[in-house]
């Protein structure tokens, strides 16, 4: 039965209470004690860093410390802690390490380092003045020989004169340039006395490689011209072609699945019965009758009225956009209107074509203005006069020879004032001749 008290039973072996008895730890003593300050006259510790190296745990140092003065003004010894020490390793394989006595930035002039030890048993603390030095690496296949200055005068070659004239005497600007010049230059090494190169070191050929490595990467100047080409508002062109007619192929600019949509019907009738035909453009009112009797001109007069639905949509189905230089498509509907009697393909095709999310940008203006030059050279058998042409686009003659230039067209001035007339006359004929990459010159220092 449990125990009326309410208290548990402790088991058998379990102590009464916590040990009396306090375990004695072998520490050190709270607190320390400077037994003494010491300066050393020979040898002193060192506290040296080491920034931005890793020194081996096995570096073996020779100590060399600056000899008294015969003179000394003062009668007492000096220290070894107020002589110049350096410390001097070759034990490394490619690297020669040298300690120094380096001032800190910012630090007083009379801060002075100390190094204690530390005797747990007695708990005192000796102090002995330390130097505080800095150990600095240097590759050893870089050091060069100590020369004379008979050596170096010999070594100065007229262009290495010149350079310390312009340094001495140059103007600012000559001063930058020859700086510049200076370090852009790798020079291999010469013999004392010997204009000839002898050899480029490790460190000059490294640089070598990696810059011919780099330049056999980049895109050579037929590469740079093919990405130019692709990038520019023209019609793709093909290139390979032996005859003109092939270059731009009406079934590949426009798509012949598009071209079979446009209507030519009713052109093909009213000229037959020379009736007139009303049309917003000067070039395809000068063209259409001849072209819409000729049943060997099928393409081309399919070509004419595809043109006069792309210039339709450029004057009547834009309008001026908010930005300069930029024009907006007017809705659906009203192009439908303008552009009737063009079939719902035809007008989807010529609005995706020719702008973006309803916007007419440069780069499409651009566009447009090539296929228009296009257009009319395959009507006119690749001799264009321009007059209509330009006057129909409402842009300048320089305007529209450089859109013929684009396609690779070669613009001429026919006839003379003399003559009556004068005629820009664009013909596109192979090779054809595309305007080239134009190269920036440097500019001058």
């Amino acid at each position: 039965m449990g125990d009326g008290s309410g208290k548990k039973r402790k088991r058998d072996g379990e102590s009464a209470g916590k040990p009396k008895k306090k375990v004695v730890l072998d520490a050190p003593a709270a607190t320390a004690k400077v037994s003494s300050v010491l300066r050393p006259k020979s040898c002193p510790p060192v506290v040296a860093t080491a920034p931005g190296l890793e020194i081996p745990k096995t570096l073996v140092f020779h100590s060399y410390q600056s000899k008294d003065e015969a003179r000394t003004k003062t009668k007492h010894p000096k220290h070894a802690v107020d002589k110049e020490l350096l410390l001097h390793s070759t034990a490394h394989r490619s690297l020669d390490y040298t300690a120094r006595e380096e001032e800190p930035r910012g630090s007083k002039p009379l801060l002075k380092h100390y190094v204690g030890i530390y005797d747990p048993k007695t708990g005192k603390l000796d102090v002995v003045e330390a130097k505080k030095m800095v150990v600095r690496g240097q590759v050893r296949a870089k050091q060069l020989p100590t020369a004379s200055a008979e050596d170096i005068r010999t070594r100065q070659t007229m262009m290495e004169r010149k350079t310390d004239l312009g340094q001495t005497f140059g103007t600012k600007k000559a001063k930058k340039a020859i700086r510049e010049n200076v370090l852009n230059a790798i020079a291999p090494e010469r013999k004392p006395g010997d204009g000839s190169p002898t050899k480029i070191d490790n460190a000059a050929r490294a640089m070598l490689d990696s810059v011919g490595a780099l330049t056999s990467q980049m895109a050579t100047r037929e590469e740079l011209q093919a990405v130019v080409d692709d990038a520019k508002p023209v019609p793709k062109a093909n290139l390979a072609a032996t005859d003109i007619q092939d270059v731009y192929d009406p079934d590949v600019i426009i798509g012949s699945d598009i071209l079979n949509l446009v209507p030519i019907r009713e052109w093909q009738e009213k000229a037959r019965h020379k009736e007139g035909i009303q049309v917003p453009s000067r070039f395809i009112a000068a063209r259409v009758n001849a072209i819409a009797t000729n049943d060997d001109a099928v393409t081309r007069l399919r070509v004419l009225r595809y043109m006069g639905f792309v210039i339709l949509f450029y004057l009547a189905g834009t309008k001026p956009g908010k930005q300069q230089g930029t024009r907006r498509v007017v809705s659906r509907d009203q192009l439908r209107e303008v552009l009737s009697p063009a079939p719902e393909a035809v007008i989807e095709n010529i609005r995706r074509k020719f702008s973006d999310a309803g916007m007419v940008r440069k780069y499409h203006i651009d566009l447009l203005m090539t296929h228009c030059c296009v257009f009319a050279c395959i009507v006119d058998n690749f001799e264009v006069d321009t007059e209509n042409l330009r006057d129909d686009l409402r842009i300048s003659q320089t305007s529209i020879n450089q859109f013929f230039h684009e396609i690779g067209g070669r613009v001429k001035l026919v006839g003379s004032k003399a003559q009556g007339r004068q005629a820009h006359i664009a013909r596109l004929a192979l090779p054809l001749d595309f305007p080239k990459q134009r190269l920036i010159a440097p500019r001058r220092k």
